[in-house]
């Protein structure tokens, strides 16, 4: 069977960080979907700011793929959007100042 690439496009939509009770920067709930046609304006700090992730429900889809999380906890210890590396990447995680 044949598919084309755009059947195997996954829609990937901006949340924001908006903690609950529990802070954990890895559970789906903490992060409320942006409206469409909004981006982040913030890019480093040493505070998460928003995620690109798939699905583009109300909150991202969990658990977070491998590389999401890592971008998470790379940003977390860098204060820098992520991924840094290769250089001129798409960044998936921003960070604020505060």
């Amino acid at each position: 069977m044949f598919f084309s690439k755009k059947a195997l496009f996954i829609m990937r939509c901006w949340y924001a960080w908006l903690p609950g009770t529990n802070p954990s920067p890895l559970l789906n709930t903490n992060w409320r979907r942006l409206s469409p046609g909004i981006k982040p304006t913030c890019v480093n700090g040493p505070v998460l700011c928003a995620i690109y992730a798939p699905a583009c429900g109300i909150n991202p889809t969990s658990p977070f793929s491998a590389n999401l999380q890592q971008y998470i906890a790379d940003g977390l210890v860098t204060s820098l959007a992520q991924p840094q590396m290769p250089a001129g990447s798409k960044f998936y995680l921003y960070m604020k100042a505060s």
